[in-house]
């Protein structure tokens, strides 16, 4: 048995209740690919209205959570409120979180490690900028944050990771398959050499099992050929998780 593929969608802060349930009718009448594990990210206020409504076969995720259960920290959301809305995942460590909002490989560890403390299932990204790409440093910015993250988790079968080049993300430009491939591949080889010999899987089974998803302007149009990559489980998707083509990015492995 491989890998089972995984395609998640980030409506980021997009959607209200009429749009919402224009994408709930698309994603129902599917049909939906049985072999492919369907995760949407939906704005906070709207978690419980999307579980509720959404088939239990596509599984809702909140966009962030805080590293504490509780407190004086305004705006921010609990592991415990997403899991009282029904939901199991959280997307954290996004391009967006640390390059608009700040947030650090440091604080995005903290978070992966309380998340998972607290019983929900993970999406961490990771990805370099245009002038890390274009300086040679793919590798070394995207293994530091894994690093961050790795130390930090207590459960790999809970954690689907998100390799997002941060030039590609709501650009229109695409990283080839060809460029997707060899940092998946890349990641995969680190997890074998540096996964904490602390935890129950060996470092070899946690890199094999891993499903590592690629993100970044991921269409209708370019899925098969980045689904078709040894090493590319599957899709974190953006604008085009809003619209009826997300169902061919989410059969994209059939």
């Amino acid at each position: 048995m491989g890998r089972k593929f995984f395609v998640g969608g980030n409506w980021k802060m997009n959607g209200d209740k009429e749009s919402i349930d224009k994408i709930i009718d698309f994603l129902k009448a599917g049909p939906l690919d049985p072999n492919c594990d369907v995760v949407v990210g939906v704005p906070a206020p709207y978690l419980m209205y999307c579980r509720e409504r959404l088939p239990e076969n596509v599984g809702v995720a909140a966009q962030n959570c805080h590293k504490a259960a509780k407190g004086a920290f305004t705006g921010e959301i609990a592991a415990a409120m997403i899991k009282d809305c029904g939901c199991k995942w959280v997307i954290l460590g996004h391009s967006e979180r640390r390059n608009v909002f700040g947030e650090t490989d440091e604080l995005i560890g903290e978070k992966v490690a309380f998340a998972l403390e607290n019983g929900l299932h993970i999406i961490p990204c990771i990805g370099e900028k245009l002038e890390e790409r274009e300086a040679g440093k793919t590798e070394e910015v995207c293994f530091k944050q894994l690093k961050a993250i790795a130390d930090k988790v207590s459960d790999w079968s809970r954690v689907v990771l998100a390799y997002e080049p941060v030039w590609a993300i709501g650009t229109g430009k695409t990283a080839t398959p060809e460029q997707a491939q060899e940092t998946h591949a890349a990641l995969r080889k680190w997890l074998s050499e540096n996964v904490s010999r602390k935890i129950k899987r060996s470092e070899t089974e946690v890199a094999e099992n891993l499903r590592i998803l690629y993100g970044g302007s991921v269409t209708a149009a370019n899925c098969k050929e980045l689904a078709k990559c040894a090493d590319i489980d599957g899709s974190l998707v953006g604008g085009a998780s809003l619209k009826p083509e997300f169902v061919e990015i989410i059969n994209a492995s059939q």
